[in-house]
């Protein structure tokens, strides 16, 4: 199942509250480091598309209409 961004950042926020907690477990370190890593990547990615959509559709909004 496909996250949204905002499940996405939210996960993330748990896994940094988990791992800067006195309670995470060292063989979890690993596991938790991976999936933000891949988290990250997956909203970088969504917040680099959505910035050339909304540059597009910026730019049509310039060019003037024949």
């Amino acid at each position: 199942m496909e996250l949204t961004y905002q499940q996405a950042v939210t996960e993330l926020e748990n896994i940094l509250r988990t791992i800067q907690s006195d309670s995470c477990d060292i063989d979890r370190l690993t596991a938790l480091t991976r999936r933000a890593t891949e988290l990250l990547s997956e909203c970088r990615s969504r917040l680099t598309t959505t910035e050339t959509e909304l540059r597009t559709i910026l730019a049509s909004l310039e060019t003037p209409q024949p």
